[in-house]
């Protein structure tokens, strides 16, 4: 989760230290990756490249003809649980990158808030190898704060966020903090915290996770908080994740209709619910795919959540999201606020009878949902 809006974000982080090139849209696979590297000349400085993957070893595979310097992992979900049956899997698979740095002079990016770290680190044999580690952390508790301004903890960087707060809009403005060892040679010794204001042009609180990983990137490549901060800043989102569309009607749309996991459904209603809204929220969620024998209570989970969310009115599109709607009214969202949709055409007829100037609908669901047609339909 969060894989294109972090390399998106690194990208223009990387584009303020020398000339970059990143991967296109989602290009992460075995056809897109190699993309990615043919774009790159010998005036090229960064190279940024997503990977993805659905099972073991395919990471491993990119690996082998990309030969990474530095490896940043964002965080482990639930997504592709189908193939790999758990988060501890998923967590392995993810390890390929870090086993494929180089000793002496590759850099591991670690999400110290995950509760994968261990695994993270163990399978990619980082404790074995001589590997620099820069840490990041996008919501520290007071106890992780209080280690990070004493300490580098087990990193030679490490980078995090204090005082997050969303605007009226959902878009995160927080204090960007660092620090590093003073001196290499003596392990005691750590500079002082650097700190910098920051505000971001995507919502969500999620997206300070993503904009510390990238922001970590661009301070290990000796770039200062103010430069990092600027070009955090002016980073937009992709289409199709947490875009927001002001339609002709006098409504707002949330098209974040790309793709879909539990983990980002669940950020995608936290940030809706933060939104100001003039009007009613409206919610268009439909199936998540690759979750196997854990697709009914992944998506009853994504009920509950809606149903926390304030909604005036969720519709659930899909056989999957049937137990969306179930989770909802478990979770004690009234069943006369809940409805299921069969088709694009269905949604967009209920919509048109439902919304009024001042409303906002959330649009999101896997890819293969096709929902950007909702979107679409709504736009015109």
């Amino acid at each position: 989760m969060g894989k294109t809006t972090t390399k998106n974000l690194v990208r223009d982080v990387c584009a303020a230290f020398g000339s970059t090139v990143a991967t296109r849209g989602n290009q992460n696979n075995e056809l897109g990756v190699p993309r990615t590297l043919l774009a790159a000349d010998p005036e090229t400085a960064v190279v940024v490249v997503e990977m993805g993957m659905r099972g073991m070893g395919q990471i491993a595979e990119l690996c082998d003809f990309v030969r990474p310097d530095w490896g940043l992992v964002t965080n482990v979900g639930e997504s592709h649980i189908e193939l790999l049956g758990s988060r501890e899997n998923i967590a392995r698979a993810k390890a390929e990158l870090f086993a494929a740095l180089p000793a002496g002079t590759g850099r591991a990016f670690l999400n110290l808030d995950s509760p994968a770290l261990g695994i993270l680190m163990d399978a990619g044999r980082l404790g074995e190898r001589p590997v620099a580690l820069s840490g990041f952390d996008g919501h520290p508790d007071g106890a992780a704060v209080e280690l990070y301004e004493r300490e580098a903890v087990a990193c030679d960087e490490v980078v995090w966020a204090e005082d997050v707060a969303l605007d009226a809009e959902g878009r995160p403005c927080f204090t960007l903090c660092a620090r590093d060892r003073a001196d290499e040679g003596d392990l005691s010794l750590f500079a002082p915290v650097e700190r910098c204001r920051c505000a971001l042009a995507l919502t969500g609180a999620h997206n300070v996770d993503n904009a510390v990983a990238a922001a970590a990137v661009g301070f290990a490549l000796g770039l200062d908080l103010e430069t990092i901060a600027s070009a955090l800043g002016a980073s937009v989102p992709e289409p199709g994740r947490q875009e927001v569309i002001a339609a002709r009607g006098g409504f707002t749309i949330v098209n974040d209709a790309y793709n879909a996991s539990p983990d980002s459904m669940r950020a995608s209603l936290a940030t809706f619910a933060a939104t100001d809204v003039a009007g009613r929220r409206i919610a268009v969620l439909g199936d998540m795919g690759e979750l196997g024998s854990f697709a009914e209570p992944c998506h009853a989970g994504v009920g509950a959540a809606a149903a926390e969310a304030g909604l005036h009115r969720l519709i659930c599109v899909g056989e999957l999201a049937a137990s969306i709607a179930e989770g909802a009214a478990a979770a004690g969202m009234d069943a006369a606020r809940i409805s299921r949709a069969a088709t694009v055409a269905d949604v967009l007829e209920e919509l048109d009878t439902l919304l009024e100037p001042g409303d906002a609908v959330l649009v999101k669901a896997s890819h293969f949902m096709g929902l950007n047609r909702v979107v679409e339909g709504l736009v015109r």
